[in-house]
């Protein structure tokens, strides 16, 4: 354990000499008031610390203690419902030790040590096992099942095994190592945080991680395990996005990093979380969710530590064989903060200030998401799909964060604050979102969705594209000047805006909506596009087939109960039909 003293103090850049036998990325405590920090540079015997708390009134010579190890998290029974701050210290204990006021240098463990869990072995003494065999469970919530796990490293034979009721610091299995080495397993593991965990295997994203959110499965799907990025400006709906897919995606759980977002926003999500209730369960969202708000108002380094943080416990559920959906809001919050600290370690700026190797520390944390075989002797599989929200200034995606991250996703939600402003939700502009899982994925689309799925989404992305070109002209010219066939063309890409890609997320049907159901809707719409232009193109009148009131039942459809669908869909399906031929025959009387 290396012990020096503070030379010099740059806001939450701490200098400290004597350190020589510190190593990067330790944690340390700073000061009498054991302020806790990580090294993030070393030269010679001086150690460069970034500071997780505040460190007014620090100075010079104050005491500086190296704890040995890196920056870990603690994983294990008690981490579902629970709200942590950057560095995973449970906001609850805090209060009950510090009151309102947060006081500095507070130390309480992350997972409660009074708690007790009922063990229940899934296996026995003499069974063989190695890193990452569940030997056991814990029920932790209604909805969550938390497997217990061998530790990464570890393999060998059980020596002892016992249920019961345990704190997260007993031991509950002994491992034999072939080395005759005795072993405790506790329900409790610890992880280094900047290390991702390891896995046997990284398997191709072909299959879709479903949200029931239109625009997203149908237009620009995100796949299971993989990155998708959300930069858009200021109340252009990025939080409530992240809301909706927190609610909707097929998630097992949810780990939701407020980085550096204002106060009042992560009051928000404190309030609203547990509140919302779970669809597929009727139980409170939060548990099967774990919050890590990391406010504005928090010294800036620990931005960059709750990203880690939030990743780690993702990756814990994942090599259980779940599904995660980790929520970053925001990196461009946490990008600020590496800027700030490059510039008070005086190094080289790149552009707009952000130091040079802001590219690889993103890329870093989102590689950590994927479709994984876990490390275990068996076959598990699991998931971890990361969504980042960006929020450039201004909503100007060309500034260094947004640029950055779109080199490395491969979905990009553009939000567009005039779609905000025009009340369409969710504001997902079609023309300059794209995801590049499409390809990969198409086979699984076809197979599950629909057989003409991919044909459906790309004729309703070609009217979209046309109705913009067309509306340039329309501006110039008048809607009078267009040709028939170009009206109908707008009208049709109208209904795939107001009644398929608005989505009202306060509507209990309409904020969900199944493959099946939107495969339907596509239909109905590229189906009254395509006979209308063929009656048009045999003379029917365009205003006559504008005005069909089939098309209401047609906007009304996503209103329509789940169990009802398929019902309504024929009958949409045969007054469309009725109407179309009542208007060829209305062209030949006349």
């Amino acid at each position: 354990m290396s012990k020096g003293t503070i030379k010099k103090v740059a806001g939450p850049l701490v200098i400290a000499k004597g350190m020589r036998d510190a190593n990067m990325f330790d944690v340390v405590r700073v000061s009498d008031r054991r302020l806790i920090g990580e090294i993030i540079e070393i030269h010679g015997d001086e150690a460069s610390i970034q500071v997780y708390e505040e460190t007014s009134g620090l100075a010079p010579g104050a005491p500086v203690e190296s704890t040995g190890e890196p920056m870990s998290v603690e994983l294990g029974p008690g981490l579902i419902s629970s709200i942590y701050d950057g560095i995973q210290r449970p906001l609850d204990d805090i209060m009950k030790v510090a009151g309102n006021n947060l006081s500095r240098g507070v130390e309480v463990p992350s997972l409660k040590r009074d708690a007790k869990w009922e063990f229940v072995p899934a296996m026995k003494a003499g069974d063989e096992v190695s890193g990452g065999d569940i030997i056991g469970t814990v029920q932790e919530s209604e909805i969550v099942s938390h497997k217990i796990m061998v530790p990464p490293g570890i393999t060998g034979t059980i020596k002892e095994i016992k249920g019961g009721s345990y704190v997260v610091t007993d031991t509950v299995c002994t491992v034999t190592t072939k080395d005759g080495k005795d072993v405790p397993v506790t329900l409790m593991q610890k992880w280094p945080v900047r290390r991702g965990r390891p896995y046997k295997q990284k398997l191709s994203p072909d299959m879709p991680l479903i949200t029931g959110q239109r625009v997203v499965d149908t237009l620009f799907p995100i796949a299971k395990g993989g990155v998708a990025a959300v930069p858009g400006p200021f109340g252009s709906g990025k939080t409530v996005v992240q809301h909706q897919l927190a609610k909707w995606a097929e998630a097992d759980i949810v780990v939701y990093i407020g980085c550096g977002e204002r106060g009042n926003e992560m009051t928000d999500v404190l309030n609203e979380f547990p509140e919302l209730v779970d669809p597929k369960t009727g139980q409170s969202l939060m548990k099967r969710t774990v919050l890590i708000a990391n406010t504005s108002d928090m010294p800036v380094a620990a931005r960059e530590a709750s990203i880690y943080t939030g990743i780690t416990i993702a990756e814990y559920f994942r090599d259980m064989g779940y599904s995660v959906a980790l929520m970053a809001d925001s990196t461009s919050r946490w990008a600020e903060a590496l800027r700030e600290m490059s510039g008070r370690l005086e190094e080289m700026p790149g552009e707009e200030g952000y130091p040079a190797y802001l590219g690889s520390r993103l890329a870093q944390f989102y590689e950590r998401a994927g479709r994984v075989m876990t490390l275990c002797s068996g076959d598990r599989e699991g998931a971890l799909s990361v969504i980042g929200a960006v929020s450039p200034p201004g909503g100007d995606i060309s500034e260094p964060v947004s640029q950055a991250t779109l080199r490395i996703v491969k979905v990009f939600w553009s939000l567009d604050s005039s779609l905000a402003y025009k009340r369409h939700f969710p504001a997902i502009n079609w023309l300059t979102s794209y995801s590049n899982y499409m390809d990969t994925m198409q086979d699984w689309f076809n197979q599950n969705a629909g057989e003409d799925w991919i044909e459906l989404r790309n004729k309703l992305m070609r009217l979209l594209q046309d109705e913009s070109e067309l509306e340039e002209i329309v501006q110039l010219v008048g809607m009078d000047a267009l040709s028939a066939p170009d009206r109908l063309k707008l009208e049709a890409a109208r209904s795939i805006r107001e009644d398929f890609l608005h989505q009202n997320a306060f509507d209990d049907i309409d904020t969900y909506t199944s493959l099946e159901k939107q495969h339907d809707m596509m239909q109905l719409i590229i189906a009254y596009y395509e006979k209308a232009a063929e009656a048009l193109s045999e003379g029917a009148d365009i205003n006559t087939l504008i005005d069909l009131p089939v098309r209401e039942q047609i906007g009304r459809f996503k209103y329509t109960e789940p169990e009802k669908v398929k019902e309504a869909f024929d009958e949409v399906s045969k007054q469309l039909e009725q109407e179309l031929y009542d208007a060829k025959q209305a062209k030949e009387e006349f």
